[in-house]
């Protein structure tokens, strides 16, 4: 998924992105660490819109 590169390119912190999208800032860290699969989340379709509008693009576009 797309959504750290995203963010980064916004200029947004973990803790702005998941305030935006109303969930933890762990929780977005653990969709966000795809290297680490220990820890790996797949965030819920609720998530995963709440991060694209919060991000300004559709969800297909974290997906990509």
């Amino acid at each position: 998924m797309k959504i750290k590169r995203l963010r980064v390119e916004r200029e947004m912190t973990q803790a702005v992105l998941a305030r935006k999208a109303r969930i933890s800032r762990v929780h977005l860290a653990n969709i966000e660490s795809a290297d680490d699969a220990a820890h790996h989340r797949s965030p819920s379709l609720a998530v995963l819109e709440r991060l694209a509008r919060a991000l300004g693009g559709p969800a297909t576009e974290l997906l990509e």
